[in-house]
C-alpha cells in the first residue's frame, strides 16, 4: 500500500482528518536517533514556516536540552525509520509510541500550544 494511502487509513481509523507532511519540508529528530532502540515517539506541534512540526525520537527519555533534535527534510525519514511513515499524516496534536508488539497513537492538547 503507498504511504499516502496508509497515513490516509491511519487517520481513518482516528476519525481526523489527512494532514500530509511535505516531502521538502523538515522535521526534528533527535542527533542521536536509532531505529532499533525502543521506543520511537513521535510528536506533532503545529507547523510553522518549512516545518511540518513533528519530533521524532527513540528512547524513553525525552530530553530539554536546545540541541537534542536536528532537521531532517520529510522525503530522508524512510532512510532513518521507514516505520514511522505511516504516522506523519495525522494532524497537530497526535502522538505516537511504537516499541515491539505496541503501537500507541493518542491526541495530546497541550501540543496545540506552543
Amino acid at each position: 500500500m503507498e504511504v499516502a494511502n496508509q497515513q490516509r487509513a491511519l487517520c481513518a481509523k482516528y476519525g481526523v482528518a489527512f494532514e500530509p507532511s511535505p516531502e521538502h519540508s523538515t522535521l526534528g529528530i533527535s542527533k542521536s536517533f536509532d531505529a532499533t532502540q525502543n521506543p520511537i515517539n513521535g510528536l506533532r506541534h503545529p507547523p510553522q514556516g518549512n516545518t511540518c512540526g513533528w519530533y521524532i525520537w527513540s528512547g524513553r527519555e525525552l530530553s530539554q536540552a536546545d540541541d537534542f533534535f536536528v532537521p531532517l527534510h520529510v522525503h530522508h525519514l524512510p532512510e532513518v525509520c521507514e516505520a514511522v511513515l505511516k504516522f506523519i499524516g495525522l494532524p497537530p496534536g497526535w502522538r505516537f509510541l511504537l516499541a515491539p508488539g505496541k503501537e500507541d497513537v493518542w491526541f495530546d492538547l497541550a501540543l496545540l500550544d506552543v
